[in-house]
């Protein structure tokens, strides 16, 4: 006798967290398999932000994501009574008046005024090099990706709704009204593996691009640095004088070790702007699960219409995952279309 579900899903991420949060909100029984081997959410940087530093924009559909986002996890922070979620602003070092000119641009922009502050920060910080000060970014928070899933995954344990070992692609079943793995018998499968897809025989492997990242983590008592700081790195706050610090990004190598170049490339821009002593105590690295377009991938293939995909979230997965467990809640039960630019099918 098989075990009768709504739903499987595969693999604990942000995108697998926000699933099952979609199917308990509406009542649906599900399984969710993973296996616990930290993959690109729980090596993340936890930085979550609605604008693109780089070119000071906001990220793709960010007045969409942004309300979203911002209830789903205040709401999860309080159902779980966890303190994962901790709004901060991301301080942006400026690196020239043109810099700084550009900002203030940008900030009058309509999408951008909830995000960009448009007052100049001055730098108080000894061990911070900005002479041209800094910009605040709104909206911001630093999430805690190994508290969160630690927790999370507690909960489905005690819930019944994990199992917890590798997938095997050998044992799953696909029939016109149902999929089944080993014991279980469900309605649906979604996969929510992240860059771990690769391994999927049932998805397409050429529109996912791997892209990995790597972090130091450094131990500096003198930096004294609360928020989030962006110069060439993030410098991210981790309590007890230590400091997350990253992150690279490469597409040629795609093993699970951390790298000496990565390092190498990691510090040199750290000390481009800070100047105080600092131990490196740890690496990191994981692979992010990116598309050629920079889009997510939601949906179904031809012919396999039981077999669900939720990835090719990237680098901004804590951004997008609420609202798009949604949009994919919908499409499944209720036939409402995925838009093209995030539908699977535009890749295929």
């Amino acid at each position: 006798m098989k075990l009768q579900k709504d739903y499987i899903i595969v693999g604990l991420g942000i995108a697998g967290i926000t699933m099952c949060e979609q199917l308990q909100k509406h009542g649906k029984s599900f399984v969710l398999i993973d296996s616990g081997v930290p993959g690109s959410t729980a090596n993340s940087g936890g930085v979550f932000n609605p604008t693109v530093l780089k070119r000071f924009t906001a990220a793709w559909n960010a007045a969409s994501f942004f309300p979203t986002a911002i209830d789903f996890y205040t709401l999860l922070s309080e159902k779980m009574q966890l303190e994962f979620f901790i709004q901060t602003p991301i301080f942006r070092v400026f690196k020239s008046v043109e810099e700084q000119n550009n900002w203030s641009v940008a900030s009058d922009k309509r999408e951008l005024q909830q995000f960009l502050s448009s007052e100049f920060f001055k730098n108080k910080n000894p061990c911070i090099i900005a002479p041209v000060g800094f910009g605040k970014v709104l909206g911001t928070a630093r999430i805690l990706p190994e508290i969160l899933l630690s927790a999370y995954r507690d909960c489905l344990f005690k819930g019944e709704n994990l199992l917890s070992e590798d997938f095997d692609y050998g044992h799953l079943q696909h029939f016109d009204d149902r999929v089944d793995y080993k014991h279980i018998s469900a309605k649906q499968i979604i996969f929510a593996e992240g860059a771990k897809v690769v391994d999927n025989p049932f998805f397409p492997k050429h529109t996912i691009i791997g892209n990995k990242g790597e972090y130091i983590i450094i131990k500096a008592p003198d930096l004294k640095v609360e928020a989030l700081l962006k110069g060439p790195v993030y410098i991210i706050p981790l309590g007890n004088e230590q400091y997350k610090v990253g992150a690279t990004y490469s597409r040629d190598d795609f093993s699970p070790n951390t790298s000496r170049a990565a390092k190498e490339e990691i510090l040199s821009k750290l000390k481009s702007f800070i100047n105080c002593d600092f131990e490196v105590i740890g690496q990191d690295s994981g692979i992010r699960p990116t598309t050629k377009d920079h889009r997510p991938l939601l949906g179904k293939r031809e012919g396999n219409k039981n077999i669900i995909f939720f990835n090719g979230l990237g680098s901004r997965g804590f951004l997008m995952a609420p609202l798009l467990s949604k949009i994919l809640y919908e499409a499944i039960e209720n036939n409402v279309p995925i838009p093209l630019e995030m539908n699977i099918q535009r890749m295929l």
